[in-house]
């Protein structure tokens, strides 16, 4: 009987290795070379039916972009060729093939340019000009969307290099969103906005540099053979232009990385701050913003409530570093001016004991008249909601609102009875009216409702839109 083979720690990590060797292993339905690179080369130039599929993919994506649609975004992505070029920059890098550099870079330069100019032409003759959220998105490119553009290049070179091609392609688009930023930097051009532009810019080159790195990296674990030339003295010069291209594109995109990244771990630690140090008895947090620009990094903070005192925001400025932000400065900006507190209180407690004396007149004059407990309640309740009618300081909302969001134009706020026709149930509420300069976005009506609901002390409220 043979002796079974002893089990030591050295065969345990050869045997694993092979495992993993076996499982990850790439070259398992691995295309030909030769196939892998004709097939990037055929989808590197841009001409005839491929420009005008990119055209109208683009103005699909515009469309999309305008009217707020994933859906219709999602389409335009699935369509659009502008992978080709990006990966041909990548491939010609990792095979040492200037020419086929040059002519990724040439056609992906005609169709950026495309792209822009197509979309600007839509957004300028759309009579939809507002930015909404999935042109917002575009214009801000965090450290998630490196990581997106890296991993998704990455899936992309690697189902790009099989025998059956899969759909990850396609999903590669989908991720990465090139086109997209392409569409939002031509929504800035179209209507002036420069921070637009240059924000979908900065996203767009961050995703085609990533794509173009991860398509390098498999690449060469493929081991693809090196162009040979034949004159080595143009191959010293080659490699020295490829050598020269590729430092002129990772030193910007090292950079742009690390401020990314520093971007978001610092928009990290202030949502932090703000959500554990800036809550408040007597007040509300309504809006925040985070501001890392020209080296300054602040934390705008709006309040709604009980002003506070200066000793209460210094030491809350002292406790910025607890959470890694010792550059940050905190700016707050509070509803109230504590100059006018005592008029107002003044004013209150009038009105207070004027409608007492009111409703407790009335009260006395109808209650021969009154047959029931049922009858009192519900004139009471309708004199009080005509009190209340009165009691809106409409004027102080108008004042306060300019503060939180300046996009509103018209506000109105009056109690309201709420008849339920089925049942003949009445229900008292708050009815409010917005008219908004802009087509406001949903966070924004959420702000809105939200602080309506804290200064009219009430969660019956119900806010129309205009």
């Amino acid at each position: 009987m043979p002796a079974k083979p002893k089990i030591t720690a050295s065969s345990i990590v050869r045997d694993l290795r092979l495992f993993l060797k076996d499982r990850f292993n790439l070259d398992d339905d691995k295309a030909s070379e030769q196939e892998t690179i004709e097939d990037i080369k055929k989808g590197v130039v841009f001409r005839g039916a491929n420009l005008w599929i990119l055209m109208f993919a683009i103005m699909v994506a515009s469309v999309g972009l305008n009217v707020n649609s994933p859906a219709v975004i999602i389409g335009a992505m699935l369509i659009s060729p502008l992978m080709g070029p990006i990966m041909g920059i990548g491939l010609g890098v990792g095979i040492n093939d200037l020419e086929l550099i040059v002519k990724a870079m040439r056609n992906l330069a005609i169709a950026v340019v495309i792209s822009v100019l197509t979309s600007a032409a839509y957004f300028w003759i759309s009579p939809l000009n507002d930015a909404q959220s999935e042109l917002l998105a575009r214009t801000s490119p965090t450290l998630w969307d490196v990581l997106i553009a890296l991993f998704g290049g990455l899936a992309g070179i690697v189902a790009g290099s099989r025998k059956e091609k899969s759909n990850a392609i396609p999903g590669v688009a989908i991720a990465t969103a090139l086109m997209p930023p392409l569409c939002t930097a031509g929504f800035g051009l179209a209507t002036a906005q420069w921070s637009y532009f240059f924000g979908a810019f900065y996203l767009f080159f961050i995703n085609s540099v990533f794509i173009s790195f991860s398509t390098y990296l498999i690449v060469r674990v493929l081991g693809f053979r090196t162009k040979d030339f034949v004159d080595h003295a143009r191959e010293r010069r080659v490699r020295r232009y490829i050598a020269v291209f590729i430092i002129l594109t990772i030193i910007p995109s090292i950079y742009t990385a690390y401020n990314v990244v520093r971007q978001s771990i610092f928009e990290r630690n202030a949502q932090q701050f703000v959500n554990k140090e800036m809550r408040f008895d007597n007040c509300q947090v309504i809006s925040k913003n985070f501001v890392n620009e020209k080296g300054e990094r602040r934390i705008e903070v709006t309040l709604f409530g009980e002003p506070l005192d200066n000793e209460r925001l210094e030491e809350l400025e002292k406790r910025l570093p607890n959470y890694n932000l010792p550059e940050a400065r905190l700016l707050v900006r509070q509803g109230y001016n504590g100059e006018d507190t005592l008029d107002m209180a003044a004013i209150e407690k009038m009105n207070l004991q004027m409608r007492s004396g009111i409703i407790e007149d009335l009260y006395k004059k109808n209650e021969e008249i009154m047959r029931g407990k049922d009858d009192q309640i519900r004139l009471l309740e309708e004199e009080i909601l005509r009190m209340r009618a009165r009691e809106v300081p409409i004027a102080d909302f108008a004042e306060e609102v300019k503060v939180i969001n300046d996009n509103i134009q018209e506000l109105s706020v009056s109690p309201a009875v709420l008849s339920q026709v089925d049942s003949a149930r009445f229900d008292t509420l708050h009815l409010a009216f917005a008219h908004f300069k802009r087509r406001p976005r949903k966070a924004e009506i959420k702000q809105l409702t939200d602080w309506l609901k804290v200064r009219i002390k009430t969660d019956k409220l119900r806010l129309v839109v205009n």
